[in-house]
Formats: structure tokens, sequence, C-alpha cells
């Protein structure tokens, strides 16, 4: 049987509405490459520590970026050794109450961490390493303290965490 003019149109459009969509990868390919090189090349030299919002860091015009170390928290309550509460004080009552009670804490907790990180031979002249994070209205006298307490426990490569600002440009 002969088939009219509006049987034969249906029928196509029937076959073309049956294939499946075809997906256009070469398009999509394109945005994956162009968002990868774009990532690559924005890629910040930029480390960010641990955040704690109980501490205001101080500005430096530092150009040396942080490694992996181990972190010492300084916070207006205590001290913190990679996050963990070692020890809980009140800084302002006279330091005899608190600095043994601080020094065997402190001590023990990096002690720990030394020994559960290994003898490392590349380090043993300069000493471990480890990052100082305290508030900028954090007394000389306590961080003096505290690096000491450090220094005897093989922590001697000491770094105080500061917050990048831009540095001053000068008017021509």
């Amino acid at each position: 049987m002969k088939m009219s003019f509006r049987a034969k149109r249906l029928e196509r459009q029937n076959q073309r509405l049956a294939q499946a969509g075809k997906l256009n990868l070469v398009a999509l390919m394109d945005i994956f490459t162009i968002l990868v090189f774009f990532l690559m090349v924005n890629q910040s030299e930029v480390k960010v520590l641990q955040s704690n919002k109980d501490i205001n860091l101080p500005r430096s015009v530092s150009e040396q970026l942080p490694s992996e170390k181990v972190m010492l928290t300084i916070t207006a309550s205590g001290v913190l050794v990679q996050g963990k509460p070692v020890w809980q004080g009140d800084w302002q009552q006279d330091s005899n109450n608190w600095l043994p009670e601080l020094t065997e804490a402190l001590t023990a907790e990096l002690n720990y961490l030394a020994n559960r990180a290994g003898p490392s031979p590349e380090q043993q002249p300069v000493g471990r390493a480890l990052t100082i994070l305290g508030d900028a209205a954090t007394p000389y006298a306590l961080l003096r303290q505290l690096m000491a307490i450090c220094a005897a426990t093989e922590y001697r490569d000491l770094s105080l965490a500061v917050e990048a600002m831009a540095p001053a440009v000068e008017a021509p």
C-alpha cells in the first residue's frame, strides 16, 4: 500500500526521535582542559595553617612560606599541640603556679611526638621543626618560656606563625 505524504513524514519523525541523543564530548573536553590549565596556572603558593578563631596572628611582611611541622598553638586559656589540648589554665596568674605543670605536660607531649616520628638524621644538628601560633597579644615572656621548653625537647627549629601583609609601596 502506498503511504501518504503525512504518513511518510510521521515515520521519519518517529525514526529521528527513536535515536539516542548524542553527547558532544569535544566541547566538554575543551572546557575541562581549559579548567585544568586555569587551576594549574593560578595555583597559589600560599600555605594555610590551622585556623583558630580565638587567635589573631601578628602581621608581618615575611616572604618565607610555612612548611608542615608540629603546630604549637597558644590560646587565651591554654596550649594545644597539633590541635590536642595539652594544658589549660590562666596566664594571668603567677607563673610559679602554672609553669611546672605546663612544662611537664608540654615536655611529655613533645617527647611523645618525637618518639613517634622516629629519628631524623637530617634534622639532628638543627633540631626538630615546630611552628608556634600565638595571638598578637601573647606576652613575650610566655613565648620565651615555651620556646625554652621546646628547645629542651629537641624542637629547636622554631618558627612563629604570622599573617602576611603586603609590603608598603613607596610613592615616587
